[in-house]
């Protein structure tokens, strides 16, 4: 079995590279859920053609857990199949306390232990803290049953969390993921967002596992018209995770919207919001907690529009980041092909 913390930035072509810009907002630096400062990414990717196994952890480290204590967190919950645990921390206290931590819904209860370990100290955090952490089922690609995961995969996605561009596609959580028909997996975005005290940062990193038919430059683009097999398990039992963090001071009620907001995009490119799904968004700010007033409702606007745009991107980013993934059966999970991108987009 092979453990790695992946890192392949800049291999991949993402949807800009196609002249395909989503909404008016420029993104950060990266283009990533990194353009929020102080925010950090680290992925465990678990890879074996041979034995079959395709599964992984992400780790999404906000350092102002260590500096600020508790972040103000919402959650919002489009569908309610899939396992989200700890869920009520964000809606009732409105709080996140530790790292953000996607995983395998078989190995889920795997991350509780390591997670509690806050940025920054070596001991293990008091009972009382509530890890955040969402799983899917990734036995699209592969069909060997549950993944071998253990916490020593989670402290190595922890202890490689790192600023700058995030490595997409299959990598990490996303390693079984399966969206639209497609190989998928982890996908990232940012918008640069103006206020009157200057320029905040809207990120997102979706982990993209959702049935559906892939919308994109008007046209729908199923895998039976590429000459295809669909990616994925026939069932619709599918979780998707969209996480969206900014630098904006938002209540725990505006973020709660705006963790809908990235749930409602994945409509744009054809989610199918199945009755076996378990579609979550997660949003929270990096902004101290102390009293938040309401945002301006223009500047909400704004956010929630450069939510949904960034999501937007990240699905297709994800999609095409991904490779096509292959059992010792001979199954095979096809990646979405670029020239059928090409053409979509004239």
């Amino acid at each position: 079995m092979t453990a790695l913390a992946t890192d392949r930035p800049g291999m991949r072509p993402r949807i800009r590279d196609f002249g395909h810009a989503l909404g008016p907002l420029d993104p950060g630096t990266w283009n990533a859920i990194t353009d929020v400062p102080g925010v950090r990414v680290g992925h465990t990717t678990l890879c074996d053609a041979e034995a079959g196994p395709y599964s992984g952890v992400t780790a999404i480290v906000p350092d102002a857990l260590h500096t600020h204590g508790p972040l103000r967190a919402g959650r919002f919950a489009g569908g309610g199949h899939g396992r989200f645990v700890g869920a009520t921390r964000p809606v009732e206290p409105g709080e996140l306390e530790t790292p953000l931590l996607l995983t395998s819904t078989p190995s889920a209860f795997r991350v509780d232990p390591p997670a509690t370990r806050l940025p920054g100290r070596a001991e293990p955090a008091p009972i009382q803290v509530d890890p955040v952490f969402g799983g899917i089922d990734d036995m699209g690609p592969s069909r060997a049953g549950p993944r071998p995961l253990t916490a020593a995969h989670v402290h190595a996605a922890l202890a490689g969390a790192s600023t700058g561009p995030v490595p997409q596609g299959n990598v990490g959580a996303g390693t079984g993921a399966c969206a639209l028909g497609y190989q998928a997996g982890i996908g990232t975005a940012s918008r640069r967002v103006p206020t009157d005290a200057g320029e905040a940062t809207v990120g997102v990193l979706v982990r993209a596992d959702m049935s559906g038919e892939l919308r994109l430059g008007g046209q729908v683009m199923r895998p039976a018209s590429l000459g295809l097999p669909t990616a994925g398990p026939a069932r619709e039992e599918r979780s998707c995770v969209v996480v969206v963090c900014t630098d904006l001071p938002c209540s725990t009620r505006e973020l709660t919207r705006i963790a809908g907001r990235g749930v409602f995009a994945l409509a744009r490119v054809g989610a199918a919001f199945a009755h076996g799904s378990g579609d979550y968004g997660m949003a929270f700010s990096t902004a101290p907690a102390g009293a938040a007033a309401p945002l301006p409702s223009a500047l909400l606007d704004t956010v929630f529009a450069a939510t949904m745009d960034a999501v937007e991107e990240a699905v297709l980013d994800a999609l095409l980041a991904a490779d096509t993934v292959h059992d010792p059966a001979g199954h095979r999970a096809y990646a979405l092909p670029h020239a059928a991108v090409r053409r979509a987009l004239g």
